[in-house]
């Protein structure tokens, strides 16, 4: 065999822990959330960018081939890389202003209604071009490597026109995989009536219905429509005759649900059957039944609770007692969640809404891989699987949430390459 034709070998070893979390083929729910399926000592062998088996430092190294790179993991914990199933990272400017204005106890209503919030970004996306949006997304890349994320969800959304929502999914088509992030595409359109609009809502929602979502659909741009659902946005009405034709187009269906009011946005989604429910702030008991019955993810942000100066976090422990698959996520945004970092995450996960270390690790990485229709190829780390993974300078997988506001990740990879080595 030519060398050009044979295959590369990878084998990770001295790992003190090898979090694998192994298990059923699907989401995981109530107990199995705290079951990481964790290799002490572990160590992992892959072939051209797939797991090929798991086991002891010891079985793994009887496989080692003469040509395998050997990647000392130093005594660290090896985890899946994170999948962050919920972000907005293509956007122009920053809302530094805003933030400062909440600081003195403006609250994100009242300036939404002055004209700032989702307005403010999309007015400086607007006046950004495509090659600018791209190059300052490159960085954002960078922080979500470095925090330990190998695929996001990445929502359109700051564009608001037909022209503005496509150039925005054009440049997150670009950005997917070309830095050692996955990027899944949504089609946001419905984040917001841009003020253009304000007087006529319903020609925007036509224009959504008959104009964006075909040419989405018809140029492959994205997989999944979301739909901010809340009384002073997009009513649940609205709401429903905007996802009722993403799916006609074949789109996914995910939905912005019960952020700022208890508005009717998780009984849209169990209605609809929608792969996912966001934020769920306000969402209450029947509303959680409900989800549970129609089977949807609820996908819980606490990163923009904490970011908003809120008290109100999603109940993840009545969710998780109910038998939801729980998924965490950054919502990394200019003006609501401001972070790319899962790290953080997880310890608001663990402080504010009594999730325990295990549970917030299944929800970063395995359910919220199914979220996103991959829990079949990344999420965890199993023999067929995509081999995404990370070393943390930590010896216990706990600390990742436990050392909140310290990122400490050595080295990543996406699909057995290296993507990001912290000592470069």
């Amino acid at each position: 065999m030519s060398s050009e034709n044979a295959s590369k070998t990878l084998a990770v070893v001295n790992c003190s822990q090898l979090v694998t979390l192994a298990g059923p083929a699907r989401p995981r729910v109530g107990p199995e959330l705290r079951e990481l399926a964790i290799i002490p000592n572990g160590a992992m062998f892959i072939r051209d960018g797939i797991i090929e088996r798991v086991g002891s430092r010891a079985e793994i190294e009887l496989l080692i081939e003469p040509d395998t790179e050997v990647v000392d993991a130093h005594t660290g914990v090896v985890l899946p890389g994170f999948v962050d199933a919920h972000t907005h990272p293509v956007f122009g400017g920053t809302r530094v202003d805003e933030f400062e204005e909440r600081s003195k106890g403006a609250t994100y209503e009242e300036i939404a209604a002055r004209g700032g919030g989702i307005q403010s970004t999309v007015n400086e996306t607007r006046r950004t071009y495509d090659d600018m949006l791209l190059h300052i997304s490159w960085t954002y890349t960078d922080w979500f490597l470095q925090s330990g994320t190998t695929t996001i969800e990445a929502k359109s959304g700051y564009g608001l026109s037909l022209e503005d929502e496509l150039m925005i999914l054009r440049v997150i088509n670009k950005l997917d995989g070309g830095s050692g992030l996955r990027y899944v595409p949504t089609f946001l359109g419905a984040h917001s009536v841009p003020v253009e609009y304000r007087s006529r809502r319903d020609q925007y929602i036509s224009l959504i219905i008959e104009e964006m979502l075909p040419a989405v659909a018809q140029q492959k741009l994205a997989e999944f429509c979301d739909v901010f659902c809340e009384k002073n946005v997009f009513t649940t009405d609205e709401a429903w005759k905007i996802l009722s034709a993403a799916r006609c187009h074949g789109l996914g269906l995910r939905v912005h649900a019960d952020q700022l009011s208890l508005s009717g946005g998780a009984q849209l989604a169990a209605e609809l059957g929608t792969v996912t429910a966001d934020h769920l702030e306000h969402t209450d008991a029947a509303g959680i039944a409900a989800l549970k019955q129609a089977g949807v993810q609820p996908v819980l942000l606490p990163g923009s609770v904490y970011a908003l100066g809120s008290k109100r976090y999603p109940a993840a422990r009545e969710m998780i007692d109910a038998g939801l698959a729980v998924v965490l996520a950054t919502d990394f945004n200019p003006g609501s969640s401001p972070t790319p970092s899962i790290p953080m995450i997880l310890s608001l996960a663990s402080t504010q809404m009594k999730m325990t270390p295990a549970e917030g690790i299944t929800a970063a990485t395995i359910n919220a891989a199914y979220s996103l229709n991959r829990g079949a190829q990344i999420g965890s780390l199993e023999p067929g699987k995509i081999a995404d993974f990370v070393i943390h300078n930590w010896s216990d997988y706990r600390e990742i949430a436990y050392f909140f506001g310290v990122h400490n990740v050595s080295r990543v990879y996406f699909g057995g390459k290296l993507s990001y080595d912290s000592h470069r």
